[in-house]
């Protein structure tokens, strides 16, 4: 990425499963920008042993959210470090509408705006099946069939309707999330990329 290439400061949203940690490493590669993983953020805390890490395992462990304010705390945070200067992909935060709201105050304090919202939009049986093969995979003790379909219904009361809210402000980008990696990755930085000027 260029010096003369505008920032981009982007939110990647989608329900579990549909890709949005993978496709979020793959735009920071490209736009030259961290991606900031709240998942990424409570994992190291859980691994680390840190207070947080327990408050947080407590929660996660019954697919729970953790709450806004311990997450709030956590994004003011990372998004006042230099690295994100030139710009960063959200993955994961908001949630729902209270941290739109503080997201907003957050990148109000810093002077920013963000450039486009992405969608990942994915069918739900197509993501309990991901879903179930992750924990097979991986061993997420959180993966259990009745914590997977809670966590896509948290999403489908909470977090679908920010795409409204982002749809309103002309900051929505919908893009289908099934479909192989590179597919996915070419269809958001088609659509990214006549708005961030590239």
């Amino acid at each position: 990425m260029s010096s003369s290439t505008p920032s981009a400061r982007l939110v990647i949203m989608g329900p579990q499963g549909a890709g949005k940690g993978t496709q979020a490493a793959r735009l920071a590669e490209t736009y030259d920008i961290p991606a900031i993983s709240t998942g990424d953020i409570f994992r190291a805390n859980i691994k680390g042993g840190t207070e947080l890490g327990r408050l947080v395992q407590e929660y996660t462990a019954k697919g729970d959210l953790v709450p806004d304010e311990v997450t709030n705390a956590m994004v003011r945070d990372r998004l006042a470090q230099d690295d994100v200067a030139s710009g960063f992909i959200l993955d994961g935060y908001p949630r729902n509408a209270a941290q739109v709201v503080e997201l907003d105050g957050i990148l109000a304090d810093l002077g920013v705006a963000l450039d486009g919202v992405l969608e990942l939009t994915a069918d739900r049986a197509e993501l309990l099946e991901r879903m179930r093969k992750r924990a097979e995979i991986e061993g997420r003790e959180d993966d259990t069939d009745e914590a997977i379909a809670r966590r896509l219904d948290i999403y489908a009361e909470q977090t679908a309707p920010l795409a409204d809210a982002y749809a309103a402000r002309d900051l929505l980008i919908q893009v289908d999330g099934i479909g192989e990696v590179e597919e996915i990755t070419g269809r958001l930085v088609a659509e990214l990329n006549p708005r961030l000027g590239v």
